[in-house]
């Protein structure tokens, strides 16, 4: 027997214990630490720029030439996108779990290049990136001056030219999105000096590509040269313009008197913005910032660590009273989160250490299961650097539970040695080999159950499979150490250490009072027992209303996904009236900004906003912002961020021209934009976007009228006033005038275009051209632009165009191919998310021909509701099979299965109780009661099953079993609830996931001990007077 050869060799049981420390120290200082694993899906981004189109124009000659070749990729779970009217087309390719970020980034990257020849020129001109990233952003930094001698353009164009590139190289940033524009060369053209000299934009476009240009002129004496070549030098000629004079002086045309007409002479140049759709401002400075998109598969704390790191050693380049600020950044809630678990792991083993002494009441017994806890803890940390996990908040909660399980095993070695020493008088070492003969079964028997609970878990796909993953392979890796250590190193212990019964001093006074106590509730337990087992019926219909209750309890819980957390951030978003100047929407951001400051001011670090683009696109009348909250020990209770955000929503609601949404970050990075469901109404059969938008708009009016729904949302811009110009062909061919120079001269003038590039202080930026602000301001302005006709003559667009007023979209989006529209909101307070989600399914199921698709958060969600039945049999039936296999029987099992029902019923009004809901942090605490329920059964059974084989009747045989095992059972139980009661009572940053699992596991703890004691006995005397009738055993 393993336990024997170690009795006797309790040197070679301290070396292993020794090594398996060794090596799970090493793998601790290595293990990188992070919130949760990579749950998020992988992201490929996908983004083109066509300045100057509007959004429909970018839909159909930008983002369906490329969607169209989004076919055959491996993995791919579905994809959605943006063209927004600003220009830009965004496409984003999600991936499941499985799929290699690099491979994925690849195959889209040949899709895109299919695609590329049929995209008009300019787009192919600035090109089409392809990213990888998480979709939601790691971090913001921000950049603002404090002294009034920077402009926000001239911070972006600090942040663009000397802050963006080294942040894109630092390892683990996927994508730098830049709240900002850099300087750019911009020429503002007027129509009226265009006109006098006969010039058209595309007369300016040749004339500045044909002059800013770099000639490679090659070199004198270049090979093949003369035999007597005495020169060699390089020809160098004109090269790119550096400066707005030179540009001015850029010749346009020579006119007949010799004279040369130049571009100052027909347009305004000067250094200004590549773009003007966007401004920002922290705290009420002037500023620019960007957000870190984490690479996938990147270690979220190293990347930011990373990012600061890099901040500080360029901050001494810096223009004096540029300061940094980071609005948002989710690593210093992980690093508290994490830190606040590892003292939940101290706290609770100190708390396991005093239960096991109160029960054992000498140190040198106790001593025995303590040891135990640093080996198996580290050896499991070992196990998890082999397996490719990290540190983060889930194996750390699978550490916080394993510790009451695995002292279980060394308690339930060092009480029945204890007890065998002081009822039989034999010494330690034989009493040690007489107990591991009596209980190597029970010990074997509890890590193949509770490893059978937990093995289902490691198969489910998805997220949801990625969080069972790292409960399941972390308590079944200790479960396993902890098996082994009580069959090597935990006997050597007992054989060394223990003391014999003479020698051992009588207990104190407390110790006394103590004993008694339990030997009293002892002698209570057995006469009620043994009234239990002589009414079987009055006690199995207690059993079946519990079974009852199970069901009915567990069918009305509300369902989610994960708690949303305090993150020590709050993010909003907020809209103007459509068609609202950016310079009103900038007043609206300076008042939120305000607010926060002034109301918020115990709360708020800084707050950073960014006006003209929001999660849902870019447009003048949109805005967001990041506000950055204190640390959690200096805000107090009345201030988390959950109450921040609800008197910021509830102050915000009578605004009259506007829409405020103040929000939670994502409970997983990468998992949408912000807590809360996401999901997209599809036109299914082309019932066209204003049918869609309708349903949008009734869904939503629904929502907002929905008490268990808040926030309710179209993660979008509305359509805004568009001017329509008709042209009428006939009469520009009368006038001569070809299409191609009315349609560039009308996107010079008033969408802006890209020509090329310049230099500015060594850098390489770019040129445009543009109608100057006063020719563009009303409608009537169009008749200021002039087309040149075939016969040189200049003519009006008011000569061959009319125009009116329509309405069209600033955005358009697109999911899996088909025209859709994003939806987001939450849950009301109250609430779940997996109700609020039923309620929005019953909403768009009323709409005909609108299809609905979950994303993000919600889609994972979803995918969990489905698969946590099957998860729940599968670990019942490994369990069923294992326990067959182990007592060879197909009945004896049952009576362990029966218990299960009772620790249930402990974990759903526990957590039915404390206000929390059926999520992830609930499933495993239910899973990890049924293997204590039926660990708690197996050591009454197997006991019993001993005393039943020895000849006793099956009655005797079931109260002997429980009268042996109790103090065992209870102890064990007591050491597990004072193992999770520092998660239970957790505050702080993490404290809500950290509270659901201790209060759903406790519950469930004492239910099913204080149950399973009662009952097991039953039900062993009922499943084995029955076999003994009908089958042979």
């Amino acid at each position: 027997m393993l336990s024997r050869f170690f009795i006797h060799r309790p040197i070679f049981a301290w070396v292993l214990a020794i090594v398996i420390m060794a090596l799970g120290s090493m793998a601790v200082v290595q293990l990188p630490v992070e919130q949760y694993p990579d749950i998020a899906p992988p992201q490929i981004n996908i983004t083109a720029r066509y300045t100057g189109a509007s959004a429909q124009t970018v839909e159909d000659s930008v983002t369906q030439v490329i969607e169209q070749q989004i076919k055959g990729i491996d993995n791919l779970l579905y994809f959605s996108s943006t063209s927004a009217s600003n220009g830009q087309s965004r496409i984003t390719v999600t991936f499941d779990q499985s799929a290699d970020p690099d491979i994925a980034q690849v195959q889209v990257q040949n899709s895109v290049n299919q695609a590329i020849n049929r995209l008009p020129q300019e787009v192919q001109q600035q090109g089409v990136t392809v990213a990888k990233s998480q979709g939601d952003s790691l971090m913001v930094v921000s950049l603002y001056d404090t002294t009034g001698r920077m402009q926000r353009v001239d911070v972006s164009d600090f942040l663009t030219s000397s802050v963006q590139d080294p942040m894109s190289r630092i390892p683990g940033v996927g994508e730098i999105d830049v709240f900002g524009a850099p300087y750019a060369m911009r020429i503002w053209l007027d129509p009226h000096q265009l006109r006098a000299y006969g010039l058209m934009p595309s007369d300016v476009r040749r004339a500045v590509e044909a002059q800013n240009t770099q000639v490679t002129a090659g070199e004198l004496g270049a090979p093949p040269a003369a035999a007597d070549q005495q020169l060699n030098a390089t020809v160098t000629s004109q090269s790119r313009l550096q400066t707005p004079e030179q540009f001015r002086q850029i010749i346009l045309k020579t006119l007949p008197s010799g004279a040369a007409v130049t571009l100052g002479q027909v347009a305004r140049v000067e250094i200004g913005a590549e773009g003007y759709t966007m401004s920002s401002f922290l705290n009420g400075y002037p500023a620019a910032g960007f957000s870190v998109t984490l690479a996938s598969g990147a270690n979220a704390l190293q990347t930011s660590d990373a990012v600061r790191a890099e901040i500080e050693r360029l901050k001494p380049g810096f223009p004096p009273g540029l300061e940094v600020a980071y609005p948002r950044d989710s690593t210093p809630f992980v690093r508290v989160s994490v830190e606040g678990v590892v003292h939940t792991l101290i706290e609770a083993i100190i708390l396991v250490v005093v239960v096991m002494y109160l029960f054992l009441q000498n140190w040198r017994a106790t001593l025995i299961p303590a040891i135990t806890v640093p080996v198996v803890l580290l050896g499991t940390f070992g196990i998890l650097a082999l397996a490719g996990f990290t540190i983060n908040t889930l194996t750390l909660f699978a550490m916080v539970l394993a510790i009451g399980l695995l002292v279980d095993d060394a308690i339930v070695v060092v009480e029945n040695v204890e007890r065998i020493i002081h009822e039989e008088g034999l010494s330690p070492r034989e009493a040690t080999e007489r107990s591991m003969g009596e209980i190597t079964g029970a010990l074997i028997g509890i890590t193949v159950v509770l490893g059978a609970v937990f093995l289902p878990m490691a198969m489910f796909g998805g997220a949801t499979g990625i969080i069972y993953r790292q409960f399941s392979v972390t308590i079944a890796s200790a479960m396993a150490l902890s098996a082994l250590v009580a069959l090597t190193l935990t006997p050597a212990l007992c054989a060394t250490l223990l003391a014999p019964a003479d020698k051992e001093r009588p207990p104190g006074r407390f110790f006394r009072w103590f004993n008694g106590r339990v030997d009293h509730a002892q002698g209570a337990y057995q006469d009620r027992l043994g009234r239990i087992v002589a009414h079987p019926r009055r006690w199995m219909a207690f059993y079946l209303v519990i079974l009852v209750a199970v069901g009915v309890l567990y069918a009305r819980m509300p369902t989610g996904f994960l708690p949303v957390e305090d993150q020590g951030m709050v993010m909003f978003q907020f809209n103007t009236p459509e068609g609202t100047p950016m310079a009103q929407t900038e007043v609206l951001g300076e008042q939120i900004g305000r607010y926060f400051r002034e109301q918020e001011k115990d709360s708020v670090d800084v707050a950073f906003i960014v006006v003209g683009r929001n999660n849902a696109g870019t447009g003048q009348n949109a805005g967001q912002g990041f506000v950055a909250l204190k640390p959690w020990d200096q805000r107090g209770s009345g201030n988390t961020a959950a109450a921040i955000i609800r008197r910021a929503n509830a102050h915000f609601a009578g605004l009259a021209d506007a829409r405020v949404n103040v929000l939670s970050p994502p409970a997983v990075r990468g998992l949408g934009q912000s807590s809360g469901f996401e999901l997209w109404l599809q036109d299914t059969t082309a019932v066209g976007r204003s049918a869609l938008q309708a349903a949008q708009q009734r869904i939503v009016q629904a929502a907002s009228e929905d008490d268990g729904l808040s926030s309710v949302r179209l993660n979008g811009l509305g359509d805004k006033a568009q001017l329509q110009l008709d042209i009428d062909h006939a009469q520009a061919s009368a006038l001569g005038l070809s299409q191609a120079d009315i349609n560039a001269t009308l996107s010079a003038a008033w969408g802006g275009s890209y020509i090329n590039d310049f230099l500015d202080r060594g850098r390489v930026k770019r040129v445009y051209m543009q109608g100057d602000q006063p020719y563009r301001s009303v409608p009537e302005d169009i008749g200021q632009w002039y087309v040149r006709g075939s016969d040189g003559q200049m003519a009006s667009f008011a000569s061959f165009a009319s125009s009116r007023w329509t309405r069209g979209p600033q955005l358009q989006q697109r999911f899996n191919g088909l025209p859709a529209m994003q939806v987001q909101g939450s849950a009301a307070e109250g609430s779940s998310s997996g109700q609020a989600m039923q309620r929005m399914q019953q909403l768009v199921q009323d709409e005909q021909g609108i299809g609905l698709q979950w994303s993000g958060l919600s889609y994972q969600e979803q995918m969990a509701s489905s698969q946590t039945l099957w998860l729940y049999l599968a670990s019942v039936a490994f369990i069923f099979l294992c326990l067959a296999a182990l007592y060879e029987s197909w009945t004896v099992p049952v009576a362990v299965l029966l218990v299960i029902p009772l620790g249930v019923i402990g974990t759903v009004l526990a957590t039915m109780g404390a206000g929390f809901i059926n999520d992830i942090y609930f499933q495993v605490g239910l899973l990890t009661t049924i293997g204590l329920s039926a660990k708690n059964a197996i050591l009454i059974v197997e006991f019993a099953e001993a005393e039943y084989n020895a000849g006793r009747s099956v009655v005797e045989a079931a109260l002997e079993g429980a009268r042996l095992r109790l103090r065992p059972i209870v102890m064990t139980s007591l050491a597990f609830v004072a193992g999770v009661v520092p998660l239970a009572l957790a505050t702080g940053a993490g404290a809500a996931s950290r509270r659901e699992i201790g209060v759903s596991v406790m519950g469930g703890m004492i239910s099913g001990t204080a149950l399973a004691i009662l009952l097991v006995p039953l039900f062993f005397v009922l499943v084995r007077g029955w076999s003994r009738r009908k089958l042979p055993g």
